[in-house]
Parts: structure tokens; sequence; C-alpha cells
């Protein structure tokens, strides 16, 4: 048995949940999203809980269990909370500004570099921390690491876009000669 595809999910109120042959609808305060409903498992919504059960114990049956429960609970999730990621920008120089959820960056490059956030998204910012949230994960994440890959955070003085809360391993410099 799958240890996450066991678990049932449990539907607040103010959700509701249509489960149709080839696609799962959930839908919250937040907005609407759509979860494929895969095809070696049944998803049965019933007194407030929805359960994922595998038609059989073939490979793929397994590994869609826990993939098809997750997808659902972070749809549940993301309705009624929302996701979001912070991203901090380090370096001297380095400026963000947002308008129109588009993101105006000047990361030490040439030119200014400008992300439009896709439908979905919202982009803050606060000084040098960049907020992206949305109600669909995998997107928020998406944006996220787009953004992150425009300036990462480079080794030697950390300078760059790095997720806030995120290591980086730093290097020592040249060393002297002696």
């Amino acid at each position: 048995m799958s240890r996450i595809g066991k678990l049932p999910i449990t539907v607040p109120s103010g959700v509701t949940i249509t489960v149709d042959s080839d696609v799962i609808k959930v839908t919250g305060a937040k907005g609407e999203l759509t979860v494929p409903h895969l095809s070696d498992v049944t998803v049965t919504h019933e007194d407030g809980k929805l359960t994922v059960a595998r038609k059989d114990d073939e490979r793929i049956a397994k590994a869609q269990h826990g993939l098809q429960r997750a997808l659902l609970n972070n749809a549940v999730e993301g309705v009624t909370k929302g996701f979001e990621k912070q991203l901090e920008v380090k370096g001297v120089g380095y400026r963000v500004s947002t308008s129109n959820n588009e993101l105006d960056m000047s990361l030490g490059f040439s030119h200014p570099v400008k992300y439009k956030a896709p439908a979905g998204i919202q982009i803050i910012n606060d000084k040098m921390t960049i907020k992206v949230a949305g109600i669909d994960k995998q997107l928020v994440g998406q944006v996220a690491a787009e953004i992150r890959a425009i300036k990462k955070p480079e080794p030697y003085k950390g300078k760059g876009i790095a997720y806030v809360g995120e290591h980086i391993l730093r290097k020592a410099g040249k060393a002297g000669k002696k």
C-alpha cells in the first residue's frame, strides 16, 4: 500500500469537487483547478472525505496511487489557502520593481531584465524580496525557478537571486602569493 495514497483528504467546507472519468475539478474560495484523473486509480468523494484507491496491484497503479492523492491534496490546499514562494535578491546595485504583474530587474547585466508572470500567478516585491503566489503549486514553483534562473547565486560573494532560507555553498577566493 502507498503510504501517501492511502491517507484520506479532508475536504473543507466551501470546496466542491466533481469527479469525471478523465478530469477532477476542485473549486474553492480562491479559484478552480483541474486535476487529471489517472487511469489506474479510482477517486471517491463521500462524507467530506476524498479517498483514492488503486484498481489492481500492477506497478503503474502503485505509482499512480500516491501521485493522484498528492495532486488532489495540492489542489484542495491551493483553492483554500494558496501557495507562495519567496526569493531574495542580493548584490550591490541590484534593483527589483513590479508593475502590472511584470517584474523589472536590474541585475548587473548591460540591460534591464523583464519577466511577465503567467495567468494565475501574482508577483509582489518588497525592496529586495520577491513573492510568487498562486493557487497552482506546480506553476508557483515553476515561476519561482524561472526567476531564480535569470541570475543564480554565485559561490564567491553570494550575489544573485536565491530562495529565502536557501543555503549557498561559498568558496574561498584566490589564495595570496607567499
